[in-house]
């Protein structure tokens, strides 16, 4: 069975996108632990991110670093933060969170509730930058 991830990526369901080339799709989280929390995900339905190809594995952190420096850009933060938890969806991604402090990636904290129009507004700050 696809993953919700592979039907983002195949157009089934709708994202907030960010940023696509052939093989990665990076897209807002719509439960996001901060404003500006990306997902980035190889466009190949992996499980496990160490199951990727080295290559491929290159290329996605290529892509997710190009993505974290428009967050920066959009989002003044300390740094850009990168997790990979893996466990909500079965499909390997990273996700790219704007960090001041350590406390900001903290995924048991409540997550944020933004607006469609939040979401798209930041999409399009996001895509443009």
């Amino acid at each position: 069975m696809a993953s919700l991830f592979s039907k983002i990526v195949k157009g089934e369901v709708p994202c907030y996108k960010v940023a696509e080339n052939d093989s990665f799709l990076a897209f807002l989280d719509i439960m996001p632990v901060k404003e500006g929390h990306v997902l980035v995900v190889p466009k190949l339905e992996i499980d496990y991110i160490f199951d990727i190809e080295d290559d491929l594995i290159g290329e996605m952190m290529i892509f997710a670093k190009s993505i974290a420096k428009k967050i920066e850009k959009v989002f003044p933060c300390n740094r850009v933060g990168v997790t990979v938890i893996g466990l909500e969806v079965p499909h390997a991604h990273v996700h790219l969170i704007p960090i001041d402090k350590l406390d900001d990636m903290n995924f048991s904290k409540p997550k944020l509730n933004l607006s469609d129009a939040q979401l798209t507004e930041i999409a399009q700050k996001l895509f443009v930058a």
